[in-house]
């Protein structure tokens, strides 16, 4: 498969194409004027309890209030003054959990869309080249592109060894052949990201800003440059 990157950058919008075998397969735009929501990590401050709705309205700093669902809420334990929020062994209602006044680590999931707020999740993820990072789950994932079985059982059996107990790890699909060295440098890398947001956290008043994803570019490298890739063109 012969495949190319194409991007082209303006001081309005920059746009990048993935083409494989000459047909167009990925199209990615992001405009300059358009503040990137999607990925960003925030300490929030409780603004509104919807006990009907099983949900929180969240103030993050944007124009509009986000908007945080039960579901959305990570099983175990949840950030708020820096304590245990939520133990989801037992049902507990919204009310229960969340108190207007409080704050929340969460990350947006979906930015806004016309009058409606983006929509913000306490299931945080940190993309990396060859993992994504998920603080407070326990779950190995393999990429569904990793096909061969020997190499998805080697590649989990490393990052189970080497993770903390307490993060979870998806294994992208650039991670195929990988070494031992090259995942441990990711964990690394991630964990330590994510050390630092937490003091971020610990030290900010809400609403703030703790962490935002790369450019669309940046993006375009560390999530879709692999060994397939035959020309980048800029």
């Amino acid at each position: 498969m012969s495949k190319e990157i194409i991007i082209n950058h303006t001081h309005h919008e920059t746009r990048v194409a993935v083409m494989e075998n000459g047909s167009l397969t990925e199209l990615h735009h992001e405009r300059e004027q358009e503040q990137r929501f999607v990925g960003n990590i925030y300490k929030g401050k409780v603004l509104k309890v919807l006990p009907g709705m099983e949900s929180v309205f969240i103030d993050i700093g944007s124009d509009r209030a986000a908007f945080l669902h039960i579901d959305d809420i990570l099983p175990g334990e949840g950030l708020t003054e820096g304590k245990k929020i939520i133990d989801r062994k037992e049902k507990q209602s919204i009310e229960k959990m969340l108190k207007e006044g409080n704050s929340v680590l969460v990350q947006v999931s979906k930015g806004p869309i016309g009058t409606k707020g983006a929509r913000i999740t306490n299931h945080i993820s940190i993309p990396g080249r060859n993992l994504v990072c998920m603080p407070g789950s326990t779950t190995i994932g393999v990429s569904r592109q990793i096909s061969d079985e020997e190499e998805r059982d080697r590649l989990k059996k490393i990052v189970n060894r080497l993770r903390p107990e307490e993060s979870g790890f998806i294994i992208r699909t650039v991670a195929e052949n990988r070494t031992e060295e090259d995942l441990h440098s990711d964990i690394n890398y991630l964990v330590s990201l994510w050390e630092d947001i937490l003091e971020n956290y610990r030290n900010a008043e809400p609403p703030a800003l703790l962490h935002s994803d790369l450019n669309v570019i940046f993006r375009t490298i560390r999530d879709l440059f692999s060994r397939d890739v035959k020309k980048l063109v800029v």
